[in-house]
């Protein structure tokens, strides 16, 4: 997995590629963390549309972070998944504390 970020003001855009699964989950786990903390980001954009593939792993990686920072003023966004991880977002309900967005 190869994670990319760029920040724009209080905009974190973290662009995920290749497989989101068991095996990349702790390496984006722990960037993010460091990530988000280090830019003091009050917004966090997360684009998928990298992603060839994420399971359960990667939901569970996604709701620790919001749970991680729900203390703190930091609203995370879903943005451009493909259908196949679309179609997971919306049966595991992650929209509800992560809305998906149309432009970043």
């Amino acid at each position: 997995m190869e994670i990319i970020y760029n920040r724009s003001g209080n905009t974190l855009k973290v662009t995920c590629y290749g497989e989101l699964d068991e095996n990349s989950a702790e390496k984006l786990r722990s960037s993010l963390d460091d990530n988000i903390s280090a830019s003091q980001a009050k917004r966090v954009i997360i684009d998928l549309s990298g992603l060839a593939f994420m399971d359960s792993s990667g939901i569970g990686v996604l709701v620790g972070r919001y749970k991680k920072f729900v203390g703190r003023p930091v609203a995370f966004f879903i943005y451009r998944p493909n259908t196949t991880v679309d179609k997971i977002l919306k049966l595991s309900g992650i929209y509800t504390i992560m809305p998906k967005i149309e432009t970043a």
